[in-house]
């Protein structure tokens, strides 16, 4: 009886590991692809925001 308690303890403890494996795996490069992307819109350039020939700055 108790070995069999003592797998499901252990099982449960690897599932956890894991999941939380995952979770540092998942969380920073979702930080990181946001990070990139604000970096991308930040650098576009608006087409919306052109001069006309001759207007002052």
């Amino acid at each position: 009886m108790g070995t069999k308690i003592a797998r499901i303890m252990f099982l449960v403890a690897a599932m956890m590991f894991f999941a939380v494996l995952a979770l540092d795996i998942a969380v920073p490069a979702l930080v990181l692809s946001v990070m990139a992307l604000s970096t991308w819109l930040v650098s576009l350039d608006p087409p919306f925001g052109k001069r006309q020939r001759g207007a002052a700055a």
